[in-house]
């Protein structure tokens, strides 16, 4: 079934079966069901308890669609977890998990913890990126300005008024020309430090774009750099206004959706946002919400290891 808007998902996914059925199609594409415990075939479907019981020998011989997903050990329904999926590969600026926990009548830290998860599935593995490859750093902070004086920071360089990049988290993007974008945080902009993930995420034969700032200089990779305060914004047709459009869209999530975000958890909005971006052109909401979903096999994410990230 083709389904075209998010009323019409609401309808699809109310039908436990439906969202079974769902499940085993994303997670077992040849429709042979295989158990997460032995990776056996010679699974059982129960239909009373909605559950599939495996035949060989071990501990934990009945299983839900859930197990061995992001899904796993979680409460809540999976129409849910399927509707908020939709929603979150869709909606432009994010979800809140006020507006989740208002939606699907849960709480607000289940919510959170819940986006979290999805977020977790929505992680691409690194790839190499070719040809023209814009790279720029961002900051994400709030202003110094703006802060209690007992949260300032103190000591030399900072002051009130101070802006740029002091007391902020700095991220690193990678965009590949009419390809994908891949970010990173990282502690400084050092050549050191941006050098090595350059080297290693970019084609020996890429051609790398980025602004004036000294530490990508000697880079192995062609260079090419707009000096933006004497060049404009574009060498030929080199530039970096496709990345900087990016941190754009970024900032406004985080600005406008979610507000204030912990520098340890920032890696998994930049995640969200690059998911987004990478798929905003030749995908149906449909085809979005399955590529948001394709990584949950294999991945756990328990609420101690969110809250304990540094």
């Amino acid at each position: 079934m083709i389904l075209k808007t998010l009323q019409e998902a609401i309808i699809h996914f109310d039908n436990p079966q439906n969202c079974i059925d769902y499940m085993i199609r994303l997670r077992w594409p040849d429709g042979v069901v295989r158990c997460p415990t032995c990776d056996s075939t010679t699974a059982t479907w129960m239909p009373r308890r909605r559950l599939f019981q495996c035949k060989a020998k071990h501990p934990r011989k009945q299983f839900s669609v859930k197990v061995g997903t992001v899904f796993e050990d979680s409460p809540i329904a999976l129409s849910k977890w399927l509707l908020v999926a939709w929603m979150l590969g869709n909606c432009r600026n994010g979800m809140s998990s006020h507006e989740v926990a208002r939606t699907i009548g849960i709480t607000q830290k289940s919510a959170w913890f819940m986006l979290h998860r999805l977020r977790e599935a929505m992680k691409a593995e690194p790839q190499i990126l070719t040809g023209v490859v814009e790279a720029d750093e961002a900051f994400v902070g709030g202003k110094i300005q703006n802060m209690h004086k007992r949260k300032r920071p103190v000591g030399a360089g900072f002051s009130k008024r101070a802006t740029g990049g002091m007391a902020k988290t700095m991220i690193l993007g990678l965009l590949e020309r009419a390809g994908i974008v891949q970010t990173e945080i990282i502690q400084n902009r050092n050549k050191e430090v941006l050098h090595e993930i350059i080297n290693r995420s970019l084609a020996a034969d890429a051609v790398l774009v980025t602004d004036e700032h000294h530490g990508y200089k000697g880079t192995k990779h062609y260079h090419v750099n707009v000096n933006h305060g004497f060049d404009g914004y574009t060498v030929g047709r080199y530039h970096t206004n496709s990345i900087e459009n990016f941190w754009s869209c970024l900032k406004r999530m985080l600005k406008g959706t979610y507000i204030s975000v912990m520098p340890k958890h920032l890696a998994a909005y930049a995640t969200e946002q690059a998911f987004r971006f990478n798929v905003r052109r030749g995908f149906t909401e449909q085809q979005r919400h399955h590529v948001a979903l394709h990584g949950i096999q294999g991945r756990r994410l328990t609420y101690a290891e969110l809250i304990s990230r540094v």
